[in-house]
């Protein structure tokens, strides 16, 4: 049985995400980051949070085991569970982005349907994919949280890049080599991107530590 209403109407705001960049002072965009685990995706993104922050700009992680905390603690692995958890957060990336900071997100999204529907949510140049490349192996001897050898052991089910696929990304705004390069390298590339694109400056004006 659907049981979601027909009855919901958007309620359109007169504080606009335009107005709210130019009370930020900022442009906002979805930084989404994706990658095996163990490729240095949270880690990554709340370097380049951290970055961002001393430069005075507004912004937010969403944390893959964060998120399973709260918002999609109901959710399992299965390839189901993963679609609708990167649903919610897709979701939620979107009204954070009108709230006009700048959103970073953490997860595996292994599929790539999933992240196009993320994509697709929001206008073309929205959504920034970045890609932390790193080779299963080099993950496997990260295992910062044991869970490869436990997949491998057949104690953890539907674990991506052993017994649940991962699909690369075929054409991502930004490609990290996080499983070679120095954080503060891969943290200087998306930086430079960023402002490349022109959605950050070297600081903004009332930048504080």
């Amino acid at each position: 049985m659907d049981n979601r209403s027909s009855n919901t109407v958007w309620h359109r705001s007169t504080v606009t995400r335009n107005r709210r960049e130019r009370q930020n002072g900022h442009k906002s965009v979805i930084l989404w980051f994706t990658g095996l685990s163990g490729a240095g995706k949270s880690t990554l993104a709340h370097a380049v949070e951290e970055r961002l922050h001393q430069l005075g700009y507004g912004t937010f992680v969403l944390d893959g085991d964060n998120v399973r905390h709260g918002l999609c603690r109901d959710l399992g692995f299965t390839d189901r569970d993963r679609r609708e958890n990167i649903r919610r957060v897709a979701e939620l990336a979107k009204l954070m982005l009108e709230a006009g900071i700048i959103t970073l997100t953490a997860f595996i999204s292994p599929f790539r349907a999933e992240r196009e529907l993320a994509r697709n949510l929001v206008l073309p140049g929205d959504f920034i994919e970045i890609y932390c490349r790193c080779d299963l192996s080099i993950c496997e001897e990260r295992d910062v949280k044991g869970l490869y050898k436990k997949a491998r052991q057949g104690q953890v089910s539907h674990f991506t890049g052993i017994s649940s696929p991962y699909e690369v990304p075929e054409q991502p705004e930004l490609a990290v080599a996080t499983g070679t390069k120095s954080l503060e390298e891969c943290v200087d590339q998306v930086l430079d991107f960023l402002r490349k694109r022109g959605i950050v400056g070297m600081a903004k004006p009332d930048a504080i530590p």
